[in-house]
Parts: C-alpha cells; structure tokens; sequence
C-alpha cells in the first residue's frame, strides 16, 4: 500500500447538512410512502403528502455522494491496495453496516408481528423465512428477489456493494501497467485512480443507470457515487498547491461538466442532476463553508452534527418505529385527521429518539466478529419468534 496525502481532519459542516436534511427526507418519504397515516393526511395537505411521496426519494443521492466523498478521503493513504488488504477493509465495511442493521430489523420483525392481528395493510411485510433471513444476512435479498423485511434496506446492500467496488478500482490501479501511458496518467497511481473513477461514471451515467434492471446492483448508482469520489480528487488537487494542482483540479471539473451534460442530454434525470449539483458543491463551496469554520460553534450547529452522526440508525429504524405508530393511530382513530397529522410527527420524533439510542448503543461500539455474532443470533431468535 502506497500512502498518499491524508484525509482533512475535524467535520464536514456541509456533509453534515446534506446528511441531516437527507435523514429527515427519507423518514418523510417514507412515511408518505406507505400510509396508511398519510392517505388521511393527504386528504387536507395534498401537495405536501404527494411531494413528499414523488420527491422526497431523492435525498439518497445526497448519501450516495457524500459517501463517495468520505469513502475517497478514507482510502486517500491507499494509492492501491493487493486484494486481501480490500477483502481485509470491505469485511469491516460489512460489519459496520451489518452490526447495527440486524439489531434494527430484529426490532422490526417483532414489531411486525406484533401489529400484524389488528393492522392488515399492504406496508407490513410477511412472515419472514429462514431463507429470507440468511439473504439479509449477506445483504443479497434484493438481489434474490425476496421481500424486504424493512423499507430501505436496499440502500445498505448497495453502499457495501459500491464501496467494494471502489476497493477493486484500488486493486486494477496497482496491477495498471505504467508504460505507454499518458503523462497525465502515468505520474502517479493518484492520477490512474482518477482516471478509472471517471470511466466508471461515464460507464454509469451513460449506460448502466439507464437500465432500470439493474436498480439491484452497484453499477446502477455509480454514477452518484463517482461523482462524490471525483469531487474530493478535485479539493486534493487544489489542496496541493501550485499551478498543476489547480490544472487538475479544474481538469476534473470540467470533465464532471461534461460527463453530466452527456448524461442529460442521453435522458434528462432530475436524480442524476441533483447528484451533480451536490458534488459541485463538495468539490467547489470554499474551505471555510465545507469544514463550517466560517459558522462557529453554536446550539444549532451541534444538532445538526448530532442529526448526521445517528442517520445511518435513523434510517434503519424508522420503518418498525412507523409500523407501530401507525398500528395504534389506525387502530384507534382511523379517520382523524389531526390524530394521523399528529402520528405523522410522532413517528418522525420517536424515529429520531430509537435512532440516537441505536447508535449509542449498538452502531457507535467498534464493530468486531464476537458483536456481529451476537446480533446475528439475536435476529435469528426474532425470526424464530415471528415463524412461531
């Protein structure tokens, strides 16, 4: 492994906020989504309810290129890798991802259970199989075609898929011939890895996420997520100083430019825009908007950190906390209008409370074999319980 320049320290004041306002999106999307306390809602506030419920879905791509950003500032030591080191790093990717998501879909399917007598409605999954269990497991149910047991899910088998996907690039850069090359791409494994990032998305944007078959896999969000990888190449560019530094830096965004204008003009998708808009961000906002060092500390500031910090929780938790909410709501007072309004934010607000204990508790604990063992029989049990 060859080290290059080091990823910046502190936080992302602008991460921060695309990660916290895309938490909050997705719960309300959700929530939108699948009713049935928004069917009443909707019967005052329609606009809302139908935004939320078209729209409100785009807020993974503000995940899908921070985490291409942060996963290029993770792997900033590594100018390439050998392929048991990439096994080594995408083993504790699974573990970080899976860890905290069995816990939640343990929560879930007893929840699911619970509800199941008294709240018959199309969001509750079925009963779920020893099978339909071990394909969680290894994050491959949609893959199998098999129901998911929670809403969203999907998201977590894509970013493990993604981040292997860039662990692989790093392999191709160590075994990229060097001679014969471009002085461009031939001056470093740096320059090679950009160099393969960017056919990637062009290979996404262009082909592969036209393709709606292949919503499943890695290569369908590239794209998203190559931009936020070629978005953090661009500020080391620029961090490095001088005049190369800066061609290249605005090499590569001219080159963003360009890929995202192809992209537009093979078929105009408001997802893949929002991508590239963020990524301008990342890769353009000043130093001082990105790391928040022109906000300073404050109250709000902290929340939301905080909000950003628990997302990931956030977002594996709120399907189960909504099924129970939206039970009880439509059990008791299944056409009150104020009472579903009032779920509505009951399910957010409680989302966010288990979210935080989530990661507290079970996400923040450095992920190890004996604590992935112990969620996996946890949600072994939970599964046994529901088949009984």
């Amino acid at each position: 492994m060859s080290n290059t320049s080091q990823r910046p320290s502190g936080r992302s004041f602008l991460i921060d906020a695309f990660k916290a306002a895309g938490c909050l999106l997705i719960v309300l999307h959700h929530l939108a989504f699948y009713g049935p306390m928004s069917d009443v809602v909707a019967t005052a506030w329609p606009g809302v309810v139908d935004w939320l419920y078209d729209h409100g879905r785009l807020a993974v791509q503000f995940f899908l290129v921070c985490a291409g950003f942060l996963t290029a500032g993770s792997l900033a030591r590594y100018a390439s890798l050998t392929l048991s080191a990439a096994l080594k790093l995408a083993w504790q990717r699974y573990l970080r991802l899976a860890i905290p998501l069995l816990a939640a879909l343990s929560f879930t399917v007893l929840v699911s259970e619970w509800v199941r007598p008294d709240f018959a409605h199309a969001s509750l999954s079925a009963t779920p199989d020893w099978g339909q269990a071990l394909a969680h497991m290894a994050l491959l149910q949609h893959v199998l075609n098999l129901e998911a047991l929670s809403a969203g899910i999907w998201y977590v088998a894509i970013d493990l898929q993604l981040y292997a996907m860039t662990l692989l690039s790093l392999v191709a850069v160590k075994a990229w011939p060097r001679a014969q090359t471009a002085n461009f791409v031939s001056d470093g494994a740096d320059a090679r890895r950009s160099v393969m990032w960017l056919v990637l998305v062009c290979a996404s944007l262009w082909w592969w996420n036209l393709d709606t078959d292949l919503d499943d896999w890695g290569v369908y969000f590239w794209g998203s997520y190559g931009l936020g990888l070629l978005a953090w190449e661009a500020r080391r560019f620029t961090g490095s100083g001088g005049s190369e530094g800066q061609l290249r830096s605005w090499m590569v965004g001219a080159l963003m430019l360009l890929v995202g204008g192809v992209a537009w003009w093979l078929e105009p998708r408001s997802r893949i825009a929002l991508a590239w808009g963020v990524a301008a961000l990342l890769m353009a906002v000043p130093e001082a908007w990105l790391w928040g060092r022109a906000f300073g500390a404050s109250r709000w500031r902290s929340s939301l950190e905080w909000l950003s910090g628990v997302s990931y929780s956030v977002f594996l938790i709120h399907f189960g906390v909504s099924l129970a909410v939206s039970a009880v709501v439509t059990v008791h007072w299944p056409d009150a209008l104020w009472s579903n309004a009032l779920g509505m934010l009951a399910s957010l607000l409680l989302s966010l409370w288990c979210g935080g204990w989530l990661y507290r508790w079970v996400e923040r604990p450095p992920p190890t074999v004996w604590r992935w063992l112990s969620w996996v029989a946890v949600f072994m049990a939970s599964v046994g319980v529901a088949m009984v």
